[in-house]
């Protein structure tokens, strides 16, 4: 029986210890920011809006918003449509190429609306701000996804 308990007290130590490290880790080391995040941070922080350009950016970003999400709720469904094609064919075939056709576009839809939102933002802004928002787009377009 001591074994069994000293078992479970090394065992209780061992867990503890790796919830500390992880909590530990968490504090010390920081997550990279996405780069669409990092020029989201700098339309709102990095650019010196004025009330007015804030004003119409609100407006473009709730606009946007509920088309992305439409967008997103039809390359879910898309996928299910793909998920019931691979279950009907048990291989790649003509329903599931056309399922994927059918997702790609609304991925690339997607993809087109996002482009023309950007340059919506990008037409608030006064001449001094869009080098730098330019950067940032070039910067989330070219960044490495980890």
């Amino acid at each position: 029986m001591s074994n069994m308990r000293r078992t479970i007290i090394i065992a209780i130590i061992v867990f503890l210890s790796a919830i500390g490290g992880v909590m530990a880790g968490r504090l010390i080391v920081n997550p990279p920011v996405p780069p669409e995040n990092e020029l989201h941070a700098l339309l709102h922080n990095g650019l010196d809006l004025d009330a007015n350009q804030h004003a119409k950016l609100e407006a473009l970003e709730k606009q946007f918003a509920i088309r992305k999400q439409a967008l997103e709720l039809e390359m879910r469904a898309d996928n299910a449509k793909l998920a019931a094609a691979i279950e009907n064919e048990h291989g790649y075939g003509t329903e599931v190429a056309a399922a994927i056709d059918q997702s790609h576009m609304a991925m690339g839809q997607l993809q087109k609306e996002t482009l023309e939102h950007i340059f919506a933002m990008r037409a608030l802004l006064r001449p001094d701000q869009v080098a730098k928002f330019d950067a940032a787009v070039v910067k989330a377009l070219t960044a490495d996804q980890k």
